[in-house]
């Protein structure tokens, strides 16, 4: 008869918790997209084999590159590292937040709470060690943050957003945290570690209150272990030097400030819900984002390497069956193994299941061509798609009297241009067309794992005044940083920049934007007279005010008419 009553006690909690669910998840959907999109994105040169450049000790440009790259401000890196930084945390601090929900944590918050308060004569005391407890789990995390960066370097990490191993090793690294999280098994460290921090915990002092504190880090890891390693990726894939001891330093004090406030004021804990099924609600819900969020990883080396395994609807099947699973299981529908029978649904967890439904179907208009402008960064582009009518309906072609280029483009075989826009692949083809039809040149360095690329080219481009300006008045060079393909050995060289081989066609247009408008974001935009290649307007990042975009083309066009 107790267990019954507490297993009563247990749901009758779930319209309380439910409202934490519902918070904590929308948070992680901001996270992730914030993550994804508010950082530019930046590449390097990855594939790339160090050799000897003969006569070359130092780096040497010509006058023509230094006379453009002085023209050419680009976008402060510096404020681009900062955004992409600010990112990390914000992503790591919701983390921290959905980590503290987990089955693993939530019920040691009052276990913890109690051995200060009953370990300690005076309120004074017990805050202290509440205060040194935090800090402790905040050094253990950020020390694991800089392990990572030492391991790997600055340069690795860069590499890592358009490694096609890497992308493939994280696409299963986060298919088996989905699969943990589902319940298929838990992530545990060896129970001897465990057994030795809880010894040490026992000393007592500073000394006690550390190793505590890594005792909680791993006895938790099965629950935190996948929340970190996705941040983890994360941080790596955008390519800032000190993003996974930021985002680590955002989960560990989102983490430590419950337990120290809990410690400071134990009244507080009368207005916590109790522990029940709801908690592996929240695990499973976390679950289906992380399988989710997977596949645009995979998405990433499809592209790269031209699998075409991957198409966007494809993608969006998968995403739209994900999405409508968790939807069932958020009404009771679906249950797992380990799932708390759902004896009512909460009205709380009844909206959370019309959000994630009704998303399911804003997708489905996108398996025929629907722009979905509100996920599209973190779709394959548009032109992977086999039936498309939206970009049918952008028709195309050039205007009565324009001279047409008839020969035959290069690439033209592996890229395919957005919107049915008139589109090189290739430099110095564009460059020599600009030149016969005497129109400036819009030079896209864009990338296939560039998610701001994406948004850029779904929510901007299809505005009316920006779309007549990049047919009409533009010729349009999008040239991939991140490609794989192997240029011919003709064509392949050494940097005289880096002093790297380049043999990738992404590697060629990445030493391109370095050396020739000394930056490596994407995307980036720069306006060129084709006459003499100097730059005509400061070069421009991404920017999803369609009408800012369109005074930065028209500025372009009004000083190439002068």
């Amino acid at each position: 008869m107790r267990s019954g009553e507490q297993g009563k006690k247990g749901i009758g909690m779930l319209p309380r918790a439910n409202v934490w669910l519902v918070l904590w998840c929308a948070l992680i959907l901001i996270g992730v997209a914030s993550g994804h999109v508010l950082a530019q994105d930046t590449v390097s040169y990855d594939d790339i084999e160090f050799l000897p450049v003969d006569g070359a000790d130092t780096i040497t440009e010509s006058a023509a590159v230094d006379s453009v790259a002085a023209k050419a401000p680009a976008t402060d890196p510096e404020d681009a590292e900062s955004q992409s930084l600010w990112a990390i945390f914000i992503a790591g601090f919701i983390g921290g937040f959905a980590a503290l929900l987990m089955p693993c944590i939530f019920p040691m918050l009052p276990l913890t709470v109690s051995y200060f308060t009953k370990s300690s004569h005076t309120k004074g005391k017990a805050m202290a060690q509440a205060v040194l407890y935090g800090l402790s789990i905040i050094v253990i995390y950020v020390a694991l943050g800089l392990v990572i960066t030492v391991i790997f370097g600055a340069d690795a990490l860069n590499s890592l957003s358009t490694n096609g191993i890497f992308n493939l090793l994280f696409f299963v690294l986060l298919v088996v945290f989905a699969v943990s999280f589902l319940g298929a098994f838990e992530l545990t460290l060896p129970a001897s570690w465990v057994n030795k921090m809880d010894a040490k915990a026992d000393k007592g002092g500073f000394i006690g209150l550390f190793f505590m504190a890594a005792t909680l880090a791993l006895v938790s890891f099965s629950c935190t272990g996948p929340i970190i390693g996705t941040l983890l990726v994360q941080a790596a894939t955008m390519g800032a030097l000190l993003g996974p001891a930021l985002g680590m330093f955002g989960f560990s004090l989102a983490l430590a400030i419950p337990f120290a406030l809990f410690a400071m004021f134990p009244s507080w804990m009368k207005g916590l819900p109790s522990s029940g099924g709801w908690l592996n609600s929240v695990k499973v819900t976390l679950g289906f984002l992380e399988l989710a969020l997977a596949l645009k990883f995979l998405s990433n080396v499809d592209l790269s390497y031209h699998w075409n395994w991957l198409d966007r609807e494809v993608f969006l099947v998968l995403w739209i069956v994900i999405f409508g699973l968790l939807g069932l299981y958020l009404l009771g529908k679906i249950r797992f193994s380990h799932d708390s029978p759902l004896h009512y649904l909460s009205i709380p967890r009844l909206f959370l299941s019309i959000i994630v439904l009704s998303f399911t179907i804003y997708m489905v208009p996108g398996l025929w061509g629907a722009p979905l402008r509100a996920v599209s960064a973190f779709l394959p582009p548009q032109s992977t798609q086999d039936f498309d009518l939206y970009t049918a309906s952008f028709g195309g072609g050039s205007k009565a009297g324009e001279e047409v280029y008839t020969g035959p483009r290069k690439y033209a075989n592996i890229f395919h241009a957005p919107l049915n826009l008139d589109v090189f692949f290739d430099y110095d083809e564009g460059m020599a067309h600009a030149k016969a039809v005497g129109k400036p040149v819009m030079i896209d360095f864009t990338g296939h794992a560039c998610v701001n690329c994406r948004k850029m080219e779904a929510s901007v481009w299809p505005d009316r005044e920006v779309y007549s300006l990049l047919r009409n008045e533009f010729v349009l060079i999008q040239l991939y940083v991140d490609d794989k393909t192997e240029l011919p050995a003709a064509e392949q060289y050494v940097s005289e920049l880096s002093g790297r081989a380049v043999r990738t066609i992404g590697n060629k247009w990445s030493d391109l934007q370095a050396s020739k408008f000394n930056a490596n974001s994407q995307p980036f935009y720069v306006l060129l007279d084709s006459r003499n290649e100097e730059v005509l307007v400061a070069p421009r990042g991404a920017d999803y005010n369609a009408a800012s975009y369109r005074d930065f083309l028209q500025a372009g066009l009004a000083a190439f008419k002068k």
